[in-house]
């Protein structure tokens, strides 16, 4: 896509290492990707089914 080597690759992975840190990548690369998830679902005009939330039940029982 980029004519991206692999040698390239290792450089840009080994400075985003050295920069950010081995702690923050996996939750960088997290964010990132569901970045991309929601771009693709956007563009697409796919709308995710959202389940209605159930209200919880109150025991009176319980409480009294």
């Amino acid at each position: 896509m980029f004519g991206l080597g692999t040698q390239e690759l290792i450089i840009i992975l080994g400075i985003a290492l050295f920069i950010f840190g081995a702690k923050k990548l996996p939750e960088i690369g997290k964010g990132l990707g569901k970045s991309i998830r929601e771009f693709k679902t956007s563009v697409s005009g796919e709308e995710e089914k959202e389940s209605p939330s159930q209200p919880k039940e109150i025991d009176k029982e319980n409480k009294a």
